[in-house]
């Protein structure tokens, strides 16, 4: 590839860039386009424990019994650092179930983006990406 014919890659890279950015920062759902896209950290935990275990923590907590309530059908969330709770929804109307989809990521401390809900003081997120965050200790075996 010669220098001019790379310039103009350069350029319509950049531009291409320049132009999808802005509409995957508000990526929103279908009931609300407008929504926020934000990236949250937190435990992919059972509802049940953090709520009636206040030593519960994202880094802190009972593998065995948020896969024991996971199990038995509590509800799975996130849990941030700052004691946050995000329930995983879907973008789609009618809501379809996450369930399958977050249990690889039961006990595990994560990294998910999509657009973000707040109701009331109930969080929730329509994930559109989800990884695992390998470097972040947590202690399963607290209590």
């Amino acid at each position: 590839m010669n220098r001019a014919s790379l310039s103009r890659f350069a350029f319509a890279t950049a531009l291409s860039v320049l132009l999808v950015c802005p509409a995957v920062a508000r990526q929103g759902t279908k009931m609300d386009p407008n929504a926020k896209t934000m990236t949250i950290e937190g435990a992919v935990r059972d509802l049940a424990c953090p709520v009636q275990n206040p030593a519960g923590t994202a880094t802190s907590f009972s593998l065995q019994c948020t896969q024991d309530c996971v199990k038995h059908g509590s509800p799975i969330i996130i849990l941030t650092k700052t004691g946050l709770i995000y329930f995983p929804i879907s973008a789609d109307m009618p809501d379809s179930d996450r369930r399958e989809k977050m249990l690889p990521f039961v006990g595990k401390y994560v990294q998910a983006t999509g657009a973000v809900f707040e109701r009331k003081g109930t969080r929730a997120i329509a994930i559109t990406q989800i990884k695992e965050l390998k470097n972040v200790h947590i202690d399963t075996d607290a209590r």
